[in-house]
């Protein structure tokens, strides 16, 4: 974690002690930690997975619409929230690692720290039933 800001380091200890899923990205996107809630949801524990890229992890798990069409990584919550630093909402269905579709939503915010330094994003989600 060396090089992090100190908000984001506060933040994925917290994230550690919660029981949602919890995503948090850098401000290029990166996938740079998911708790042990989120790791059920995605099939692969954080340690397994490590730190992953923007267009990684929009890929990784697959999502896709109710029909079944891939959702572009730019259209997912996390991104969304990124790219226009404001929240964002979506549900989807992604497959996890461990190959089970689940469907999910997903509320995304911009992390802004001290002196609003812009950090990235975090979005929190769970599983629902359809």
């Amino acid at each position: 974690m060396s090089g992090k800001e100190i908000e984001v380091i506060l933040l994925r200890q917290l994230a550690t002690y919660l029981a949602m899923p919890i995503f948090i990205v850098d401000p290029t996107g990166a996938l740079v930690f998911y708790n042990e809630s989120a790791e059920r949801i995605l099939g692969r524990r954080f340690e397994e997975t490590g730190e992953m890229s923007a267009t990684e992890w929009g890929m990784e798990w697959r999502p896709s619409d109710d029909d079944g069409t891939p959702i572009p990584p730019e259209k997912l919550p996390l991104s969304v929230a990124l790219a226009q630093r404001q929240p964002a909402h979506g549900r989807f269905w992604i497959r996890g690692l461990d190959n089970v579709p689940r469907y999910i939503e997903a509320h995304a915010f911009p992390l802004t720290g001290q002196a609003d330094r812009f950090l990235g994003a975090v979005a929190i989600t769970w599983e629902v039933g359809r």
